[in-house]
């Protein structure tokens, strides 16, 4: 098979789908690869090392949607991009389609076989395509929250870990999955006070267990949120529902309540978002104000610290990646945890919660794979 891999033209975004460590194991299996000329450049590798690895350079993106079998990419493909994917090609990458439509509708239309990183699962119900990335953005939401925070950034001024004598800064992490976990990691770690709020009594337990008290929990209910969001100092969304659209949490009316120069951070804002008020934003320009509060809103996080989390990315990527190359669609149904992340297929989709999200008819992913 041949294996595409187009350099990320997504705003802000540096990551690359295929590192050359990665392109060494798909010609081992017996694979060609095709790489876009300085795809690696924002994580400071060259065409050199791909060469090495055994990869090919194309001289444009347009060279590779026209020969390659498999497109290995990170961001969803953007509308250039789509329209020259094409029947017969598989695209493998994050598409969070449940709050895009417009992407939906391209996709389809172009007939592509389209798996996605975000719903992939493994035998313990997670989403192992997707932690990596959720951790870095659970982690990098503070150091946002941080600097967001700061008056110059329209921020209240305050410092999340405090001084001596000096009360630290609030943190409200809604969400207690892989986000909201690392989110109040990296809290704790400034010395800021932390509350978790979430509806799984499991897993408020665990954390729990894990924190050893240094965070306090709360089950989620419309009135703890309310609570804890009003004196939070920052609040960090970090809710997920596998393949459909971020509940919306916190609403407009709620924003009079909360401090002025307080600070959302909406990590669920690629499905959506789960702040009534959230609208994608760019590493270039990443915050907005409404009703005083400062809003960081974007939508490709990771990106920030692209070498880190390319190399995470590429970890959990290749053994799927791999057994798409070597098998081809027969991949999807030799194996139910790739087949999960089949999302669109020769023109239909094949999610349930994309479909509900996007009010489109579903085809069984069994029976389109």
């Amino acid at each position: 098979m041949l294996v595409g891999v187009p350099k990320e033209i997504k705003s802000g975004e540096a990551r690359v789908g295929v590192t050359p460590g990665a392109v060494s194991e798909y010609v081992a299996h017996g694979h060609a690869v095709l790489v876009e000329s300085f795809a690696g450049a924002g994580i400071g590798v060259e065409d050199e090392a791909y060469i090495a690895a055994g990869a090919t350079i194309a001289t444009s993106a347009a060279e590779i949607f026209a020969k390659a079998d498999m497109i290995v990419k990170v961001k969803e493909p953007q509308p250039q991009e789509w329209a020259q994917l094409h029947k017969g090609q598989i695209l493998y990458t994050y598409l969070h389609l449940a709050a895009d439509a417009e992407q939906a509708r391209g996709l389809m239309q172009s007939g592509v076989t389209a798996v996605a990183y975000e719903t992939v699962t493994d035998d313990a119900g997670g989403l192992p395509l997707l932690a990596p990335m959720s951790e870095v953005a659970g982690r990098l939401s503070i150091q946002a929250a941080a600097v967001a925070l700061q008056k110059p950034n329209g921020g209240r001024g305050v410092l999340l870990g405090g001084v001596p004598g000096v009360r630290p800064g609030k943190v409200t992490v809604i969400g207690g999955g892989v986000v909201g976990t690392e989110a109040a990691r990296m809290a704790v770690g400034v010395g800021a006070e932390v509350t978790v709020l979430d509806k799984s009594l499991p897993r408020l337990r665990a954390l729990d267990d894990m924190f050893r008290g240094r965070i306090r929990t709360r089950y989620s209910t419309r009135d703890a949120v309310a609570e804890e969001v009003f004196s939070a100092d920052a609040v960090i969304g970090a809710v997920l529902i596998p393949g459909a659209a971020a509940p919306k949490l916190v609403t407009r009316a709620m924003l009079s309540h909360m401090k002025k120069g307080s600070v959302l951070v909406d990590v669920a804002i690629d499905q959506g978002g789960c702040f009534e008020t959230s609208h994608p934003t760019t590493h270039a320009d990443p915050t907005f104000i409404v009703d005083g509060v400062v809003h960081y809103c974007v939508a490709n996080m990771p990106g920030a610290v692209p070498l880190t989390a390319s190399e995470a990315l590429n970890n959990a990527t290749l053994p799927f990646g791999l057994m798409l190359a070597d098998h081809g669609l027969e991949a999807l149904a030799r194996n139910k945890h790739l087949r999960n992340g089949l999302n669109v297929h020769h023109g239909r989709i094949t999610h349930p919660a994309v479909a509900e999200a996007l009010g489109l008819a579903l085809t069984e992913a069994d029976l389109a794979a």
